[in-house]
């Protein structure tokens, strides 16, 4: 009887410490820089490779470890590739982002701080001022 009583005690306590653990995963909100998610795309094959493209504003510009991070947090499918471009808060910045290159106006290019991207092979690539 004692047994059943300690393998429910440990059985809780492991569900516990499992849902704690997944509440407490770091997400791009809890990053410094103040991001804000602007503009998303996400291609509506279900069936092929995800291609999701953000436009995020950072509000301190010179967080380039805090962009890579964002970008490291983002969603991201395998064999499908995830690309964010971040702009400063205080500049312009898409409002639509589009599939194919470019994906936003290119007149917006000179704005662009950095882009991170993980491509179909996982391989990620974080560039200060990609488009100038």
């Amino acid at each position: 009887m004692k047994i059943k009583y300690v393998l429910g005690l440990a059985s809780g306590a492991l569900i516990i410490w499992f849902i704690v653990d997944a509440m407490s995963q770091p997400s791009p909100q809890d990053l410094p820089g103040e991001f804000q998610e602007v503009a998303l795309f996400r291609n509506e094959n279900n069936t092929g490779p995800v291609v999701r493209i953000y436009a995020v504003t950072v509000g301190d510009t010179s967080r380039w470890q805090e962009m890579a991070q964002y970008g490291a947090l983002m969603p991201y499918t395998k064999y499908g590739s995830t690309k964010v471009f971040f702009f400063a808060k205080s500049g312009p910045s898409p409002t639509q982002l589009q599939m194919n290159q470019p994906h936003f106006e290119p007149a917006l290019n000179r704005y662009c701080l950095a882009s991170y991207e993980k491509d179909v092979m996982s391989k990620v690539m974080f560039v200060k001022h990609p488009l100038h």
